[in-house]
């Protein structure tokens, strides 16, 4: 009798479970955000911006995208007190629930940058929904231009913004918990990637220039610096490749320098790997650094006609390379040092690791310390390969 009472009660506890997804929701009922912007308005207010992806933009037949007829997103936005307000407004005028999973990238206004982004991240990083993976990203302007943008080649500027960044080429990347992280962290002051809108201009076949709209695209425009979470500053795309080689991120992208025995011409080198050690010495009293970067590349374009496969040239090529790289992290280093005076390398970690005990005295004041540091950069540069062609292409004169 207590067999059969323990056999039903199983399959009664099991027919229970096995009844469905008491929570479970349509993706009809659903509007997808792709990509959200948050901008502080001349009032006072927060502008929640969305983008959301249309029914059947993304499914084959569509119609929607690249050259279909109807828009890939539809970008909404609404203004509160808080995000959470703003949230409850954009509501009212998005007949579906939104559902912030599929955010590729958060894209805060330079004016809410510069006053405080606590303000967003805390409402991001506490809900449940918004996946920490997302793209952490800073406007040259208004994020709702950022969201707004149609660039090419994409179905919307949040892909295209999330593409550019995954190319790892031309900026700096961060999710959103790796902000979180370094505004955590006293050894390191944050950088966030930098996005802008830029006109493209639309031709449509022969005699059309000049008739057709131009046509809003998005570019990344380097990094914005932070003390703690304040926007302070911006470093270009130039000078943000000078911190890419000083944290040791630099694993892609071209090394241009003027050719050896021809410095009018230049020569192109692609990264093919790339490392940065940094080594602080110190006394109680004088602090220094030393930033070891070690690079590998191969040749890849030459404009000049000099041999550069001879020992000798390559040996220059090899110099002319460290000289373009150290240039580049002391151009960056010191605008970092004198002009914003915080520590984005992370200099202050890798004085933690090694000086456990002063770390306690000066983290407090580190950026004070770090801007009064001395800095010595030195460069490793290999090339590994020249091509197919052993000999510059020229036109022969016998």
């Amino acid at each position: 009798m207590n067999k059969k009472i323990i056999i039903f009660l199983l399959v009664f506890g099991l027919s229970v479970l096995m009844g469905g997804c008491w929570s479970r929701s349509e993706i009809i009922e659903e509007a997808i955000v792709l990509g959200t912007g948050v901008d502080w308005t001349e009032e006072g207010k927060v502008r929640l911006t969305v983008q959301i992806a249309s029914p059947g933009a993304f499914v084959a037949g569509g119609e929607a995208g690249v050259g279909g007829t109807q828009a890939p997103a539809w970008v909404v936005w609404a203004e509160g007190e808080t995000i959470r307000d703003a949230e409850r407004y954009l509501a009212m005028k998005v007949p579906r629930e939104i559902y912030w999973g599929h955010s590729v990238i958060l894209v805060i206004g330079e004016e809410m940058a510069r006053q405080g982004t606590s303000l967003v991240t805390n409402f991001f990083t506490r809900s449940r929904q918004p996946r920490e993976i997302m793209w952490f990203m800073v406007a040259r302007g208004e994020a709702k231009e950022v969201l707004e943008a149609q660039p090419w080649l994409a179905h919307t500027s949040a892909q295209a913004a999330g593409f550019l960044i995954r190319m790892e080429t031309a900026g700096f990347s961060v999710h959103i918990w790796e902000y979180g992280a370094m505004l955590a962290n006293k050894g390191v002051q944050p950088v966030v990637t930098a996005v802008a809108v830029k006109e493209v201009a639309e031709a449509r076949g022969p005699g059309a220039e000049g008739k057709a709209p131009a046509q809003q695209g998005v570019e990344l425009s380097g990094v914005g610096v932070f003390k703690e979470d304040r926007l302070i500053g911006w470093l270009d795309p130039h000078e943000t490749r000078g911190l890419l080689w000083i944290k040791g991120k630099a694993q892609k992208g071209v090394i241009t320098v003027p050719s050896p025995g021809e410095p009018e011409r230049e020569v192109s080198i692609e990264i093919r790997r790339s490392s940065a050690k940094i080594e602080p010495e110190y006394d109680g009293e004088n602090l220094w650094f030393n930033v070891k970067i070690y690079v590998e590349g191969d040749m890849v374009e030459q404009q000049s006609l000099v041999d550069l496969a001879t020992p000798e040239q390559s040996n220059a090529l090899e110099n002319a390379m460290s000289e373009e790289i150290r240039n580049k992290c002391t151009i960056t280093l010191e605008k970092a040092q004198w002009e914003y005076g915080v520590d984005i390398f992370g200099f202050g970690e890798a004085f933690h690791r090694k000086y456990k005990k002063d770390w306690l005295e000066l983290q407090n004041n580190w950026d004070e310390e770090f801007s009064r540091a001395g800095v010595n950069i030195t460069v490793e540069a290999h090339m590994r390969e020249i091509g197919l062609l052993t000999a510059p292409a020229s036109v022969s004169t016998e």
